[in-house]
């Protein structure tokens, strides 16, 4: 199996996503969903994607909320507190830094964007799993998390990524070189795309500007 990034960074990548979502919710009053969406906005999701190693065992929870609230200022010239507020050293763990724990556990095994898993599975419906899944295994969570995520995802990834790309399958075709046909059929799941040659994945990947294995179901 291949995983997001180096295992040695997965549980510092855990802490700091649950500390970051704790953090942002219960003491900089942020909305779950509002700040989980700047956190995908201002890139730092990305970086965690990929096991940045400055992202994800470089800086605290803390720090890394206040890194997402500082680009979102300065770039999207959004309303936001510059003063740094006093830090408190939770006893108990809250269900929104559980939510962030059990959440980067899942995309580093699933190797699934964050802004992919959000399309069909809302931060706050993670917060909300708290009761029960904190006090079982973490692979029951993943497995629910795949049942959900598998439940709601009528498109392919080849769809929505073309879309989000703002691309017709024509255009999409014309930039690829892979045959239009061939493309619907990957779409309309009449063709498996995990069976392509690795010339027409590549050749899709790079006419989306994304990684080959975003393509594949």
């Amino acid at each position: 199996m291949t995983y997001a990034y180096d295992k040695s960074y997965l549980e510092k990548a855990r802490t700091t996503l649950g500390r970051m979502l704790d953090f942002a919710v219960n003491e900089m009053n942020y909305a779950a969903e509002v700040f989980f969406e700047m956190f995908i906005e201002s890139g730092m999701a990305r970086k965690f994607e990929r096991g940045d190693s400055a992202a994800v065992a470089g800086r605290s929870g803390v720090e890394t909320a206040y890194e997402v609230v500082d680009y979102m200022i300065k770039a999207k010239g959004m309303e936001g507190a510059e003063i740094r507020i006093e830090v408190s050293c939770p006893v108990n763990r809250t269900p929104e830094y559980w939510a962030g724990w059990a959440l980067a556990y899942y995309q580093w095994i699933t190797g699934l964007d964050y802004a992919q898993i959000r399309l069909y599975i809302p931060i706050n419906e993670i917060v909300e799993m708290y009761h029960p899944f904190h006090e079982m295994d973490i692979r029951q969570f993943c497995d629910r998390m795949d049942e959900l995520y598998h439940m709601r995802k009528a498109d392919t990834n080849l769809k929505l990524r073309r879309r989000s790309a703002g691309y017709s399958q024509r255009e999409l075709s014309e930039l690829s070189r892979v045959p239009l046909r061939t493309i619907q059929q990957y779409e309309q799941s009449r063709k498996n795309i995990n069976h392509a040659s690795a010339e027409t994945v590549l050749a899709l990947a790079r006419a989306l500007a994304c990684e080959p294995e975003k393509l594949m179901e």
